[in-house]
């Protein structure tokens, strides 16, 4: 009998522990990210997670939102498109998340933004290019550039900044390289008609890792710039095998270019001089800037890079926006979002958002002794507001 005894107080005990530990539990608030942290896009996903994670602690270092402690959810998507839409499912229906980070690339992000929208659940893609993302409805914004805003501005940096007359056009194709390169050729024939020329235009696959052939057609048209359009993975052999192949062109990529990785595969005499558009200015003298760059290389051991920097500034907006809104309800931090004005992220100050999308300045780098520098920026607002 007294053991019975014992017995009930012992599960009363346990049964109030579980309550706590789940009241405890349900009292975080659960913000997603998806991020690319195994395959060919790993490098990109490692610095999303880690730059995000630096993020939480800062939230919860400060007291957390509406006196509670923020927790991220990550799921690995492979930069796939099937396995994000699966992870959206259980970030929604499992996780119970109040809102979303997309930190994959375009083709994942542009699946999941509809069953985010669907679901109402506010979701911003860090760094994704896509128009589609946006398109998909209210609930979805980009923090990143919409990629024919990007490719303007590339397009501007290399004939104003880097006085290209003859562009050669060597881009990836897949969504993120198609939609830059729209925009670059808008810029070209609407701004620079007369000015500069492109006299030659190929697109290679995903798997491309041998670029000679058409590095060897872009040499005989003498460009003086070759916008090469691509992920840190495609960008570092086409540099290093253009070098290699004596070509002296300037060379000019964007955002999937901003990483260490890229540095390392080009190799160093390769990179320098190699020009991007990007959102992150390394030479940012405002001191949140650098305090995130010299905690990231210090911390992790390699430099930060942009697509990090953007997932902390997605990251950030939407705690920005649940505490504006004091309230996690779908609906309060969507138009809490949809209102930011001057928001001072690490990749720039978010002037507004338009129909989703992000209205900020394009930075313009330049590789110097192994690092990315500043070389200009891009201000105009008819290059950098996406067309309503």
């Amino acid at each position: 009998m007294k053991w019975m005894k014992l017995s009930c107080v012992a599960v009363a005990v346990c049964t109030l522990i579980g309550v706590a530990l789940s009241a405890g539990a349900a009292e975080t608030i659960k913000i997603g990210l998806l991020a690319p942290l195994t395959g060919n896009a790993a490098a990109d996903g490692e610095s999303v997670q880690n730059s995000v994670k630096l993020a939480v602690e800062r939230v919860n270092g400060e007291g957390g939102l509406l006196g509670r402690k923020v927790e991220v959810v990550t799921y690995d998507d492979r930069a796939d498109a099937k396995d994000s839409v699966a992870l959206s499912h259980k970030l929604i229906e499992q996780d119970k998340v109040v809102a979303v980070v997309g930190g994959s690339y375009s083709t994942p992000m542009r699946a999941v933004a509809p069953i985010f929208q669907e679901e109402k659940i506010p979701f911003v893609a860090a760094y994704a290019v896509h128009p589609d993302i946006t398109k998909a409805g209210n609930f979805c914004f980009r923090n990143g550039f919409l990629g024919t805003v990007e490719g303007k501005a590339a397009a501007y940096a290399g004939v104003k900044m880097l006085k290209a007359k003859k562009i050669a056009l060597l881009v990836s194709d897949n969504d993120f390289g198609r939609t830059l390169s729209q925009g670059f050729k808008y810029y070209i024939t609407k701004n620079a008609a007369g000015a500069a020329t492109i006299v030659s235009e190929q697109a290679y696959p995903m798997s491309e890792k041998d670029f000679r052939a058409y590095l060897t057609k872009i040499k005989q048209e003498s460009p003086d710039l070759i916008f090469a359009s691509g992920y840190y993975f495609q960008t570092g052999p086409v540099v290093k095998q253009a070098r290699e192949m004596g070509i002296t062109a300037h060379i000019m990529g964007e955002e999937g270019a901003d990483s260490p990785k890229f540095l390392e595969i080009a190799g160093p005499a390769a990179a320098e001089g190699f020009v991007i558009v990007t959102n992150l200015n390394r030479d940012d003298k405002r001191p949140e800037v650098q305090k995130f760059l010299k905690t990231y290389e210090t911390r992790f051991k390699i430099q930060p890079d942009m697509v990090g920097a953007s997932a902390y500034d997605a990251f950030m907006m939407i705690c920005d926006s649940i505490k504006r809104a004091k309230s996690v309800k779908a609906d309060d931090v969507r138009n809490a979002l949809a209102n930011i004005k001057n928001f001072d992220g690490l990749t720039g100050q978010v002037k507004r958002f338009t129909n989703g999308e992000v209205v900020k300045d394009v930075q313009v780098q330049i590789v110097k002794k192994g690092r990315f520098h500043n070389l200009g920026v891009v201000t105009d607002p008819d290059l950098i507001t996406p067309s309503e």
